[in-house]
């Protein structure tokens, strides 16, 4: 008899929808093979949803559950707009962003594993999760965008004096910070986060501008220097003017907190 792995019956029971006893035997029958197995499955009456595994899902929406100093931010991937809209996707997401805040990720994942099919057989389209991400910190803020396609967290350290605030005021400045990146989508936290491989692509068209624009030898490597710190702190979230008070830039918003987590996740 063809041993079947664990990962095979998981695959074939997000692909159909049925119970792990039926997947295995299924597979067993079939020597393993998949789409043999898709074949038998229907024959028998019990595969109502059959997926393929390179069906595009550029679709989906994001969930975002936050307690005290932990944020969980899942994003359930699916085929059309239609369904990322529908109840019964989004209750399936916000679940499991539920369970990732209170029990973890293993947690999370077998939760995953027993609704995601259910929803697929209802709904009728692949879905899987894309991202699981639990984030820390001491202050918290969170933001979903109206139409569920960006979701941020951002995690704070809060100096002496920003302490001094109060816990809500810093929640508050945390989230109109995630409301910010949402908005402006920096690529990194601070400027020292910026590659060089990504600093040293974009030299080389400045190169290119420089010497057409015939500046002189003698200041191009001080051109140079301004150059790529403009671009480090241009995708850096804390050097960014403040999107609600461009007088200011995220860091000096925040007045001494410093920005220990960010995350950001976006669908297309």
């Amino acid at each position: 008899m063809t041993t079947i792995s664990a990962a095979a019956v998981q695959s074939l029971r997000a692909r159909t929808g049925v119970s792990i006893l039926a997947v295995k035997q299924a597979l067993e029958e079939a020597g393993g093979n998949e789409e043999k197995a898709i074949e038998i499955l229907r024959k028998r009456g019990i595969a109502q949803a059959v997926k393929k595994a390179d069906r595009d899902q550029s679709e989906g929406a994001i969930f975002i559950e936050s307690s005290g100093s932990k944020a969980g931010i899942v994003l359930l991937k699916c085929e059309t707009d239609f369904v990322a809209r529908d109840a019964g996707f989004r209750a399936v997401g916000q679940a499991i962003a539920k369970e990732l805040l209170g029990k973890g990720a293993d947690a999370a994942k077998k939760l995953a594993e027993a609704k995601i099919p259910e929803a697929v057989n209802k709904l009728g389209e692949n879905i899987t999760v894309s991202e699981s991400i639990l984030v820390e910190a001491p202050v918290i803020g969170t933001y979903v965008h109206s139409n569920s396609k960006i979701g941020v967290v951002i995690g704070l350290d809060p100096s002496s004096a920003a302490a001094n605030s109060g816990q809500a005021e810093l929640v508050a400045k945390a989230r109109d910070v995630a409301m910010h990146a949402a908005a402006m989508n920096p690529l990194y936290t601070t400027p020292e986060e910026v590659p060089g491989s990504a600093v040293e692509k974009e030299k080389e068209i400045w190169k290119e501008q420089l010497a057409k624009e015939g500046k002189p030898q003698q200041i191009l490597e001080k051109i140079m220097l301004g150059k790529e710190k403009k671009f480090r702190e241009e995708n850096a979230l804390v050097k960014q003017p403040f999107v609600k008070d461009n007088s200011k830039t995220v860091e000096q918003y925040l007045g001494g907190s410093k920005v220990t987590a960010y995350m950001r996740v976006a669908i297309g």
